[in-house]
């Protein structure tokens, strides 16, 4: 299955809601919502900084993942990055194309 991060910032709508529910209730919030599309949840950790939430989801498909993240975007209260992971051995396999590739500025 396909992997990805989801890099979540809340807005001060979604803070205000997970400061009356909790982190723990946001976790299972998102579990639930990944499980029903078929996907596994693989990490959710919150964070302080410049992003608030890192998780590793499992989804059958990329577009699975894009009704998530459009799913809980267009909720208001998070705003959400998608990052599509590749294994050591996925990077392997791709390492080995050979594109037929033209730089800009160069003739073919």
């Amino acid at each position: 299955m396909p992997r990805f991060l989801l890099i979540a910032d809340y807005t001060a709508q979604g803070a205000q809601g997970l400061m009356s529910a909790g982190g723990s209730a946001r976790k299972t919030a998102v579990e639930k919502a990944v499980t029903g599309l078929g996907g596994r949840l693989e990490t959710f950790d919150f964070a302080f900084g410049g992003d608030d939430v890192y998780t590793i989801i499992d989804m059958p498909d990329q577009e699975s993942m894009a009704s998530l993240a459009l799913t809980v975007r267009g909720t208001g209260a998070v705003e959400v990055r998608t990052v599509v992971l590749l294994t050591p051995e996925q990077l392997d396999r791709a390492s080995q194309l050979r594109p037929d590739y033209t730089p800009p500025g160069q003739t073919g």
